[in-house]
């Protein structure tokens, strides 16, 4: 991995999905969660794909996550630190859907180094692009105070929407929160959800997938505004129109930084299904 002059490492988990060349270009390390597919644990990322957990979800085989525990934290801030590192900023998902930041925290009470820990409130590269920036601040020799302040202020100015085909993932997985709502609805109705202070609330519904993704177009376009924003598309298992989305996103936001299309890991997707299809807009 390469060395910079930064004094301060950033280190994340795996629910960032963040492109392996922003991962290695930022020197960034990256603890992974896990998914238990049929009883056998996983690492997210090396392990297991989003493609074996959407078959698994398919076929009714049990899927569940696990946070990383204390020790896996513990291990690489102690590598940071050996690396030369005197400060350290740990970002993490939001503390209300996994148990990740709170092991995080207590890892870092038992760290050669000072470490923040902070709870992005957000997942996928609403978190990502809070790393990102937290990376190349820390690159430029900021200190620890300050890199943590920069990706909460990051992460907080992010707008996480997304479209799933059936909330029933995430009743079965306890993320539903208050979108639970919309499981009295009809079955034909297609939900649009988003991410509020580190919830899943709901945003509202519509009858069809194709008004639900052209909703989730215009709530996007909307939150970019004239702001100069960088943009992730995700899905699952839904690459041609993830890829049609970005498309018209690239045509329609005026200041337009970094588009990326990634499709989420396995813990997330053991969430959120098959079919799902989030963009995550961050203003600069």
């Amino acid at each position: 991995m390469p060395q910079t002059s930064a004094s301060t490492a950033i280190i994340t988990d795996s629910t960032a999905y963040l492109p392996r060349s922003l991962v290695a270009d930022n020197d960034i390390r990256v603890v992974p969660l896990q998914v238990v597919i049929g009883g056998t644990a996983y690492d997210e990322g090396s392990e297991a794909s989003a493609a074996t957990v959407a078959q698994a979800l398919r076929s009714w085989t049990p899927v569940s996550t696990s946070r990383p525990g204390p020790f896996a934290f513990l291990s690489a801030y102690e590598q940071a630190a050996e690396e030369g590192a005197d400060g350290i900023v740990s970002i993490h998902l939001s503390a209300d859907m996994s148990g990740t930041y709170e092991s995080a925290v207590l890892a870092a009470k038992d760290a050669p180094v000072p470490v923040r820990v902070v709870d992005s409130r957000s997942l996928g590269m609403g978190l990502g692009y809070a790393v990102v920036t937290a990376a190349q601040l820390a690159a430029s020799g900021a200190g620890v105070d300050d890199v943590a302040t920069a990706a909460e202020k990051r992460a907080a100015s992010s707008k996480t929407v997304f479209y799933v085909d059936t909330l029933e993932y995430l009743r079965r997985g306890g993320r539903i929160g208050a979108a639970a709502a919309f499981l009295g609805s009809a079955l034909a109705v297609k939900p649009l959800l988003h991410l509020v202070d580190g919830h899943i609330e709901p945003l509202e519904k519509v009858r069809t997938a194709a008004r639900a993704i052209s909703r989730l177009e215009e709530v996007a376009v909307g939150h970019a505004g004239d702001a100069e924003v960088d943009i992730a598309v995700h899905h699952l298992v839904n690459r041609d129109r993830a890829d049609a989305l970005a498309e018209r996103l690239r045509d329609r936001v005026p200041r337009l930084g970094q588009l990326q299309i990634s499709e989420v890991g396995a813990v997330v997707g053991a969430h959120v299904g098959p079919g799902m299809l989030a963009v995550v807009v961050a203003p600069r």
